[in-house]
């Protein structure tokens, strides 16, 4: 049974957001050393709480407990190593070019951090998907308000005992609740909101931003493809494939949503792909400790309705009770041209989340890259662009705005000021009323 969450007052999250409005002013999580000191809090907390965030991942999705090391809890305590290490230098003024008309003078770009930001975060990656952002808020000096999935009660709880016992609620907060909650909190002011989730949603999100005028970051879905060319190392593709699409049961936005393959290797990848979910899975993938779960009962009923058994290439079984759904390859669709490969993919939502292509051919790569327009990219892998924190990782269209994973995620979570310092031994009289003649000097700077 679902857990239900005690209602949060509204009064209670009201404050709860002023009292972060507040403490932002106070300027105390500005300085580089408050903001490493603050990394490392979470980072031990983290570390103190990893068995019980593992131990609430098998409850809510199933995870294994590799699984939960790979994608949640190892992932984020990386990305907490790697931003330790870098924020310093994140932190500091970029300097840039400066013009010829404002001459004598330097530029430099620098990082404030936004303010108070609503993080809200899904139910497939819970911890991971609350705690990255979280980290690049920190970062960049911020506040932030967290919203956890309803549907992961589990990884709530725990999350939520991390995060009283580790920071005050003047800066860093914790909110358990439902829709109803949420709906709350997206009446508030925030500097900021990130969300990750559905299209549908991120929609309501963005609608209720835009009556504060409050920037989104919005990380959604997106059909993603997944090409095998003619010429692509089947064995490899197959490998990384299966891996791509059944890490987490299927749940994952950047899995490969559909499969591409050239006619000329059809037979033999499906094949292949066959016999690798049962070497990976057994003949038997519900008996299989590293296959997980459906989030609940409802998200199976959705899923389970989709698969037609007369189409079924492999897979297909359910059990409701178990919350388990066998991994499952429907028909794949074969081309000949990657203009037909165009063509499929822009029949579905513009515009893919995550594209996917197995070719050993150079040409090949780029035309795909050029042609298909995408969040981010893997070439000959699956989903693991999401795992190198120096690429921004984000989708474009209608898979989101925004981008963040490292430094990208220190900027999504900063403004960068533009700062113009001129110089005082001398001043150019140029731009100065009476201006006489000097427009021709004028034209010839500004050419």
């Amino acid at each position: 049974m679902e857990k239900k969450y005690p209602a949060t007052a509204e009064k209670d999250i009201i404050e709860t957001v002023a009292k972060q409005h507040e403490y932002f002013k106070t300027g105390a999580t500005r300085s580089c050393q408050s903001r490493i000191d603050n990394l490392l809090r979470l980072k031990a907390a983290l570390t103190d709480h990893e068995a019980d965030l593992t131990q609430a991942l098998k409850q809510d999705l199933g995870k294994p407990e590799f699984e939960a090391y790979l994608s949640e809890t190892g992932f984020t305590l990386h990305d907490l190593s790697m931003t330790i290490g870098k924020v310093k230098k994140w932190m500091q003024p970029k300097r840039t070019l400066t013009s010829l008309l404002t001459q004598p003078s330097s530029s430099r770009i620098h990082y404030s951090p936004l303010g108070v930001n609503l993080i809200i975060a899904p139910y497939n990656y819970p911890v991971n998907l609350t705690f990255s952002p979280l980290i690049a808020a920190i970062a960049a000096g911020n506040t932030a308000v967290l919203k956890t999935s309803e549907m992961t009660p589990a990884c709530s709880a725990v999350i939520q005992r991390l995060i009283s016992e580790t920071f005050p609620q003047e800066f860093i907060a914790h909110i358990e609740g439902e829709v109803k909650e949420t709906t709350i909190l997206l009446q508030q002011k925030f500097d900021h909101i990130f969300f990750t989730g559905s299209p549908r949603v991120g929609a309501i999100v963005m609608s209720a931003a835009a009556k504060n005028l409050t920037p989104v970051t919005l990380e959604l879905g997106g059909k993603s493809p997944c090409i095998v060319h003619e010429d692509a190392k089947l064995d490899i593709a197959v490998k990384r494939i299966v891996n791509g699409k059944f890490l987490n049961a299927g749940q994952t936005c950047i899995a490969p949503d559909y499969v591409l393959v050239h006619k000329a290797v059809e037979e033999a990848f499906l094949s292949r792909l066959k016999d690798r979910i049962v070497h990976v899975y057994g003949e038997d993938p519900k008996q299989s400790p590293d296959f997980g779960r459906i989030i609940n009962s409802s998200h199976l009923q959705r899923i389970s309705a989709m698969i037609d058994a007369q189409k079924v290439v492999v897979g297909g079984q359910c059990d409701a009770d178990a919350l388990y759904i066998a991994p499952t390859v429907l028909p794949v669709l074969s081309y000949q041209l990657l203009d037909e490969v165009y063509a499929i993919v822009d029949r579905l939502p513009h515009h893919p989340l995550a594209c996917y292509l197995f070719s050993e051919n150079q040409a090949v790569q780029r035309e795909v890259l050029d042609n298909i327009q995408s969040g981010g990219a893997c070439i000959n892998n699956c989903v693991f662009h999401v795992a190198n924190h120096y690429l921004p990782f984000g989708g474009v269209g209608e898979s989101g705005m925004g981008a963040y994973h490292g430094f990208h995620g220190f900027e999504c979570f900063s403004h960068k000021k533009g700062v113009l310092k001129s110089a005082t031994w001398i001043d150019v009289p140029l731009t100065y009323a009476p201006y006489g003649g000097k427009i021709k000097l004028l034209r010839k700077i500004m050419k």
